[in-house]
């Protein structure tokens, strides 16, 4: 079975700095597991920053996302170190092609952001397509979809379950398509997991045994989309 995990930035580099405990812990979870993953990753805080950075010294939209998407590789390469560590079969090259990753024949591709304007959720949706994967997770340091932002607001409410319309129509809610912004999840990704019917998991990087579960299938403290 093929999965592939969407896994944000902030998740592998909190606040600026590498969790290594998390890159060991994911890779050991990775080696042990039956299926074969595609993993996309993004950039996280220092992406934010640099966009922002570049924002403030005149770069347009386009050359800001330029910029993120270098932070997405960057840590798609610590990620393919951490794996390789871990004795995983993994590409050790950091993919930025659909079709090249279509086509190897590892365990584990690893990639991070492709074209400016397409966030790594999209990417991660064209990956599990491109690979024929049925399932996506999608993991962050929030523990699933709610209806608010549950950092704003403490009375958010988290949903155990959501169609794809609905995804989509919460995505519509909060999707300003500019670099480093926070969305729940950009609704062309929305629309694309609705097209080919991926059903997409949104777990927290905080607990390994939800990821897990998600990876199969089981039951899990987020939220599950199809």
């Amino acid at each position: 079975m093929r999965v592939v995990l969407s896994i944000g930035g902030s998740t592998i580099n909190p606040e600026g700095k590498p969790s290594l405990e998390f890159l060991r812990a994911i890779s050991k979870m990775i080696k042990e597991s039956r299926s074969e993953f595609g993993i996309l990753t993004g950039g996280g805080s220092i992406a934010r920053v640099y966009a922002n950075a570049a924002r403030e010294l005149g770069a347009n939209e386009y050359e800001a996302d330029a910029i993120g998407i270098t932070s997405t590789r960057q840590n798609a390469q610590l990620l393919v170190t951490a794996l390789s560590g871990a004795g995983v079969d993994v590409y050790r090259h950091v993919l930025t092609d659909f079709e090249e990753a279509k086509g190897r024949r590892n365990k584990v591709v690893v990639m991070g952001g492709t074209i400016p304007g397409i966030t790594t959720d999209t990417d991660a949706v064209l990956l599990a397509e491109a690979m024929g994967a049925t399932r996506l997770v999608n993991i962050s340091n929030v523990e699933g979809i709610y209806d608010t932002n549950p950092k704003k607001n403490p009375k958010a409410k988290k949903f155990a379950k959501m169609t794809y319309n609905e995804l989509i129509k919460l995505a519509a809610e909060n999707d300003s398509r500019s670099a480093g912004t926070h969305f729940v999840f950009d609704m062309l990704a929305c629309k694309l997991i609705a097209r080919s019917k991926v059903e997409t998991h949104f777990v927290s990087g905080d607990s390994l045994e939800n990821i897990k579960n998600a990876i199969e299938g089981k039951k899990h403290n987020g939220t599950v989309v199809r």
